[in-house]
Formats: structure tokens, sequence, C-alpha cells
């Protein structure tokens, strides 16, 4: 069975907890703020990790985005009094070949900004957390608002034009090559587009080797 990437949308009220399994996971927090283990996490900022941990949130509750990579299907929406989860996307994913790294980034563009079709080097999950933006791929077109998550393959090239009315954001988590560790996964489709000005802007969370073995087994 192959390993499932999936994110979920946790809403915890004050002083209210969520205790999570074993994972491979990112948690990006949306608003609000949180405790992870003995970490303080504000609105803006992500935390990753593998092991059970306990998320807490703070006295003004929070909502967080959960992406993680299990082994197959399943429930993991988060449980606890006073905790809402619900599942916003999952996807059967391809694994690349040889050592891992999870990522977690946000991508900013300017109003009416847009990205050359291009590929990447592994599967991930994208959320707008701004903005709105058009995503062709697979030959259709799909139109996306704050909290719409999508899928991408990784090989299969993709063209992005974003809402020219304001900027634009997404949160992604992706897994790809190890060896991309602090580099751009980005490869531009057509020659053409090569040295051109790139509207995009990039901040990077998370880049954590993955174990590839321990997420297959879990």
């Amino acid at each position: 069975m192959p390993p499932v990437l999936r994110l979920y949308e946790d809403t915890l009220s004050c002083g209210s907890e969520a205790r999570l399994p074993a994972l491979p996971r990112v948690v990006f927090v949306v608003h609000g703020a949180l405790s992870i283990g003995d970490r303080g996490i504000g609105g803006g900022e992500a935390w990753h990790g593998e092991g059970p941990v306990i998320v807490r949130a703070e006295k003004a509750g929070a909502t967080c985005w959960r992406w993680e990579l299990a082994s197959g299907a399943g429930d993991g929406a988060a449980s606890g009094q006073g905790v809402r989860s619900r599942e916003k996307l999952a996807a059967s994913v391809t694994l690349p070949p040889g050592e891992l790294l999870l990522r977690c980034d946000s991508v900013a563009f300017p109003p009416g900004g847009f990205a050359y079709l291009h590929t990447h080097e592994g599967p991930g999950i994208r959320c707008l957390i701004e903005g709105g933006i058009r995503i062709d791929t697979h030959g259709r077109s799909t139109s996306y608002g704050p909290g719409s998550a999508w899928f991408e393959s990784g090989p299969e090239p993709v063209f992005a034009q974003a809402a020219a009315d304001r900027p634009s954001r997404f949160i992604r988590v992706m897994i790809i090559p190890r060896a991309f560790m602090g580099k751009s996964t980005l490869r531009l489709v057509n020659k053409e587009d090569e040295g051109k000005p790139r509207a995009q802007q990039y901040r990077v969370y998370v880049d954590a080797p993955l174990n590839v073995g321990e997420a297959k087994s879990r």
C-alpha cells in the first residue's frame, strides 16, 4: 500500500489539547498560538517532528494546518475536549528514490504574478492562506480561494496564475530528495522561460531529513 500524505485543519479552544501519535508531520499555525511539547508556536510559524506529541492551545485558542505522512489511508483526525479536526485533503504518493527530505515553505505572489510551466522533484500538498490562485495541470484549470488545498505529484507540469487584484500566498509541504536541502526543486519545462524574472518569493520553514523506512512502517 503506498504511503499517504494528508492535511488536516485543527481548531483548538483556549487551553484544549490534542494527543497525536508518532508520524512524520508538520504543523503550521494559521491563527492563535500553540505549544507542542516544550516549544511555543505562534501564528505564521511551523513545527515538525516524528514522535508522539501533545498539542496545546494558548489563551486565545488556535487554528493550525497539520500535514502527515502515513503508511496508508485512515482517520488522522485529532481528538480531545475543545478540539475540532477535519481532513482537507489526502493523496497517495509515489516517493522519490533514495534519502528524503520533508520541506515546508510558503510561496508568495504579487497581484497578477504567475509561475511559468514547471515541475518539482517530489509530491506535495499546498494550501492557500491568502489571495487567490489558478492551477493549470493535467489538462484542466482549477481556481482556489483561501483555505483551499490541492495536490501536485511533482513530475506533472504545472502553471500557476495568482489573482490580479491582491497578493496571494500558499503554504506547502513536499517530500523531495535530500540532495535538495536548501535548494529549489522547481524545474522549468520550456527553455525559453529560463533566465526570465520570476514573480514568486519563498520562505522555508522546515527542511528536515525524513526516514522513509520509518514513514512507511507507521
